[in-house]
């Protein structure tokens, strides 16, 4: 069986290098159609072709422009390749870059699976779930990772039910046994050894809800004899740091910031120097960082949004507050790094991480869920 996964603009590269790399364990032949990832090095293809079928002769600095200009005939003759190659084929997307025109280019001759990473934005206008309704309705099967968005798909797009299916999403287990690691980046410094790190990783981007969180730790009260906790912000800026530095600068507690794009080999001595990952998002279907700590059984607080906290409370691996609450928040880390019982707390949590990363979220069964569902379109 032949796959082709799709992703033009190459916006997840550790997913779609995971998923390959699951598939072609598990006997398919392989094909990751993709860019170049600008902002550093992917994971090594693993039994699986790499085609960089897009935006090939574009620098990063006109990338926006450069894509705009080429995208629509590269589309094309990804058609053309897809329309010419031999039986029996099945293309995976997972992106598409111009998807209001994208799904009209796309093949029709082979099954098209889509995953839905991303659904609608919370309360979407007509124009928004129209939109969804064909891109996804293009496809013959659209894959979520919750129910929460299968249930989206069917209620709010408003496909029909045999178009409709939950493939989970996989921890990034492949991040724990790198080749090679960096030591822990110098510009955090040195956390004495005693002291609860809370981190905050990821692309930083205003729904990401930093803001809350720097409210939340603004009400942690450290009992008198206890070491403070301190909080790390990591991760690629998209948006205006300035107020939220100064207010940070505040805070009764260290903050340290590493406002950057963070390479794979950097993460394993981060995400290990951590006591507790914090993802105070005010929206979002999925989170890569969420299968990041789940890989590095990593006690978490979630927001309940999207997937994300169904997920959490399935295979209770994380503690769930509502999106914009900073005092929930703040209660909820104070139970996870101060007092006698914050361990414990803590290692119920990662014991959860671990038993979720080797069963419903390990690659080998997610991707025999797939091919499962590949066979049944081929047939």
């Amino acid at each position: 069986m032949q796959v082709k996964l799709i992703d033009p603009s190459a916006f997840t590269p550790p997913y779609d290098r995971s998923l390959a790399a699951a598939l072609a364990a598990e006997g398919a032949d392989v094909e990751l159609v993709t860019s170049d990832f600008t902002y550093g090095p992917v994971p090594e293809p693993q039994g699986y072709e790499v085609s960089l079928d897009f935006y090939r002769r574009i620098t990063p600095r006109a990338r926006r422009l450069g894509k705009a200009l080429h995208h629509l005939p590269e589309m094309r003759r990804l058609r053309r390749k897809v329309e010419s190659a031999p039986d029996p084929m099945v293309t995976h997307y997972q992106w598409l870059t111009m998807p209001r025109i994208d799904h009209r280019l796309i093949s029709g001759r082979r099954p098209r699976v889509m995953t839905a990473h991303y659904i609608l934005p919370p309360g979407p206008t007509a124009k928004q779930v129209s939109g969804a309704r064909k891109v996804f309705g293009a496809m013959d099967v659209v894959i979520a990772h919750s129910r929460l968005g299968a249930g989206r798909l069917l209620g709010e797009v408003g496909l029909p039910e045999d178009q409709v299916r939950v493939i989970p999403h996989g921890a990034f287990d492949y991040l724990t046994r790198l080749p090679e690691e960096k030591p822990l980046p110098a510009e955090l410094g040195e956390a004495p050894p005693e002291a609860p790190v809370v981190l905050f990783f990821g692309l930083l981007r205003p729904y990401k809800g930093i803001g809350v969180l720097i409210r939340a730790m603004e009400q942690l009260a450290v009992p008198a004899g206890e070491v403070a906790p301190e909080l790390w912000i990591v991760g690629n800026p998209r948006m205006d740091l300035t107020e939220m530095v100064e207010r940070s600068e505040k805070l009764n507690v260290k903050v340290r910031w590493l406002p950057r794009f963070i390479e794979d080999p950097e993460i394993p001595p981060i995400m290990r120097r951590a006591d507790v990952l914090v993802l105070p998002y005010l929206d979002g279907e999925q989170s890569g960082v969420l299968y990041t700590g789940m890989a590095f059984s990593k006690a978490m607080v979630v927001s309940d949004v999207g997937g994300i906290g169904e997920v959490a409370r399935d295979h209770r691996l994380a503690v769930t507050v509502e999106p914009g609450d900073a005092d929930q928040l703040a209660a909820e880390l104070s139970r996870l790094v101060l007092g006698e019982r914050a361990e414990a707390t803590r290692r119920k949590l990662e014991e959860g991480c671990r038993t979720a990363a080797s069963g419903p979220f390990a690659w080998d069964a997610i991707a025999r869920q797939t091919i499962g569902l590949y066979e049944e379109l081929l047939a």
